[in-house]
């Protein structure tokens, strides 16, 4: 198809320029012949190539885009607008969102700029795009072309991701599984299962963050750019050189999560975007492991057994996505710190512990809020910080009766005026899906005329929450 030229009116639409033209489409800024249809944000027109030379994945592409964009909402994608006869004239009208993608980013800034690529840019980006993936993770969607190009920074240092012509809608028909019978994706970042057909396992997305974090963090690809079948089945077993190989100031944190997303296995990986986020946010509270540490890949033994293994292993269908998040929420737990009774911690410790048996794999997040200081005096921070100290050890001791194998532990002391208000942008910023915290001691009809702490989070929390109620066990009544 020829490009449209500046001027050219489709169905009440005004062509300007081609923004873009792909091996799959051609997208141009667009606007309404008639000014008073204007939607208050610029638009932007993508059309399908459909040559004789052009292979048919273009127009299932398209069609796949047409069906899943409509349903997305939140300003992690594009606002759908219009769609054209696929019988006449295909095309896809939406938001065009200012900003610069990822590859951009990339090439403007080369390996050896470590300023610009410095680790808390490189976190502050990946947690973005995750907290984006996971948006899209809780609509049932799975994008499965997570790469660079498609993924578009804010000026605010929020992300928006592009193209959803690869992606896969747990509700609806998967039309490039029913019309392709090879791997769907790009060779760069595809994960395992995808090469072997498995679509629809928001896990896959998880991997193709880690390859972006790779290529961020070390200017090179965890498995190059492989163009044969082989090449892309490598990724089943391999596990990539470790990126400090590369640049040895890397910290291990870093490498934790990056090489704890590539894991060729979904299951060895971060079980929601939201836990990847939350680790690239909080990178103190990283466990470091073996693979933080490493400083060169398995030997070829292990990647041998792994080769065994890969080439005998069943791949099952993908879980739901919501089903998945569900089953792997973030709980918070707020810990107080003044005029606590015992009965208050035991309550919480035991609603926490209810919570996380029935949820393996769930992570805990305790928090306890302090009130902030005004002086900035060397004295003072060093009192802060001593009182930092205090307040993490009587949460780990706090945490201590709890059973937490199956299950990520962090702790955060917060430093704020407004208790109510610390809570609720931390359950925000960490995507945190259910919170426990206990309920005021007053009386009902108290409560109606003091807007207590506990009845403001309940209010205001973007999240399940749950108010406990102080109790003891009878043997420790008598105490």
């Amino acid at each position: 198809m020829k490009l449209l030229e500046p001027g050219t009116e489709i169905d009440g639409f005004v062509v300007h320029e081609c923004i873009h033209a792909g091996g799959m489409a051609h997208i141009y800024r667009v606007g309404y012949a008639n000014a008073a249809r204007n939607p208050g944000f610029d638009l932007a027109m993508k059309i399908p190539r459909m040559t004789a030379s052009d292979g048919a994945e273009n127009i299932v592409s398209f069609e796949v885009e047409l069906t899943i964009l409509p349903t997305l909402t939140g300003h992690h994608a594009p606002r759908f607008v219009a769609a054209g006869d696929l019988m006449r004239l295909p095309y896809l009208v939406m938001e065009y969102v200012h900003g610069d993608t990822l590859q951009h980013w990339l090439d403007r800034h080369p390996p050896e700029d470590h300023d610009a690529r410095s680790f808390e840019a490189i976190a502050r980006m990946g947690s973005a795009t995750a907290i984006a993936a996971h948006s899209i993770h809780q609509q049932n969607v799975c994008h499965l072309d997570l790469k660079p190009a498609n993924v578009l920074l804010r000026e605010g240092g929020s992300v928006v991701l592009l193209d959803f012509g690869l992606s896969c809608h747990a509700h609806y028909p998967d039309l490039l599984a029913e019309e392709m019978r090879k791997a769907v994706g790009s060779p760069t970042w595809i994960a395992p299962e995808q090469v072997v057909g498995v679509r629809g396992d928001l896990r896959s997305d998880i991997f193709a963050i880690g390859v972006m974090l790779y290529e961020m963090a070390t200017g090179e690809l965890p498995f190059g750019s492989p163009t044969t079948q082989g090449g892309l089945r490598q990724r089943l077993w391999m596990t990539p050189a470790p990126p400090r190989q590369h640049r040895p100031d890397l910290p291990e944190w870093l490498q934790e999560v990056i090489l704890r997303c590539l894991e060729p296995e979904a299951a060895q990986r971060y079980p929601s975007a939201a836990h990847l986020a939350f680790d690239l946010a909080n990178p103190d509270q990283v466990p470091i492991t073996e693979r933080g540490r490493r400083l060169r890949g398995p030997g070829l033994r292990t990647h041998f057994k792994r080769w065994i293994r890969a080439a005998g292993m069943h791949y099952q269908p993908s879980p739901l996505p919501t089903r998945q998040i569900a089953e792997v929420p973030i709980l918070m737990v707020a810990v107080p710190h003044e005029d606590v009774q015992d009965a208050t911690l035991y309550s919480l410790r035991e609603a926490a512990a209810r919570s996380l048996g029935i949820r393996p794999g769930a992570r805990l997040a305790c928090v306890s809020v302090i009130k902030s200081s005004a002086s900035s005096t060397s004295d003072s921070a060093r009192s802060e910080t001593t009182l930092q100290r205090q307040h993490l050890a009587r949460l780990k001791q706090w945490a201590g009766g709890l059973d937490l194998s199956r299950h990520s532990a962090s702790y955060h002391v917060l430093e704020a005026g407004d208790v109510a208000q610390a809570l609720v942008r931390f359950a925000e910023a960490n995507r945190v899906s259910m919170m426990i915290l206990g309920a005021a001691t007053h009386g009902l009809q108290l409560q109606r005329f003091i807007d207590t702490v506990p009845i403001r989070v309940a209010r205001d929390a973007p999240c399940t929450v749950i108010l406990v109620k102080q109790q003891l066990p009878f043997d420790a009544l008598g105490q």
